[in-house]
């Protein structure tokens, strides 16, 4: 069983990196675990293909940020509500990771936090096409892990990828994830 309060020592251990924004558009997403039938799980969606960016995607909850929303941890939690209806009061926040650059030109402030469950979700249809629940355990397997070089606007980037069944989890989102994995199940 994952400790949530070991969660957020391990997180709270390095600050987050955090990156100049340099006129990107900021953006924050939540990586939720919640307990599950005894086991330790992460929430994913996959986006609908009628959205403008990262059709069909897997993600985490979350979007760009709104004038009115309090600082980007309330970015993060206020799109959870709008894509899940999991309300803001319900997630308790463990901690940040780095800041990451997506291609999009967004720079995405990235949390974790957790929610109690069963939860009944209340999905919002427009953005969300699937809802998707991993056991953490599952995802801590390296054979479902790899790396790939992409070039993108003349550079070479490293790309994540885990394969989860049918799913395919890559790109900025696999990045969060491994990062999240490798800060709290540290030797």
């Amino acid at each position: 069983m994952l400790d949530h309060e070991n969660v957020r020592c391990r997180l709270g251990r390095q600050p987050h990196r955090a990156l100049p924004e340099a006129g990107l558009r900021p953006a924050a997403v939540l990586l939720p675990l919640f307990r599950q039938d005894d086991e330790d799980m992460i929430l994913f969606t996959r986006r609908t293909e009628t959205l403008n960016h990262h059709r069909g995607e897997i993600s985490f909850p979350g979007g760009a940020w709104h004038a009115d929303d309090v600082d980007l941890a309330g970015t993060a939690l206020r799109e959870t509500e709008e894509e899940m209806g999991i309300r803001a009061s319900d997630v308790r926040m463990l901690g940040r990771l780095d800041d990451s650059i997506s291609i999009h030109g967004y720079h995405v402030a990235s949390f974790v936090g957790t929610f109690p469950a069963p939860y009944l979700y209340t999905v919002n249809r427009a953005e969300i096409a699937e809802v998707i629940e991993v056991p953490l355990q599952r995802l801590r397997d390296p054979a479902i892990f790899h790396e790939e070089d992409w070039r993108h606007k003349g550079r070479v980037y490293p790309v994540c990828f885990y394969t989860v069944g049918q799913h395919q989890i890559w790109g900025l989102t696999a990045e969060i994830l491994r990062q999240f994995l490798q800060r709290v199940f540290a030797d």
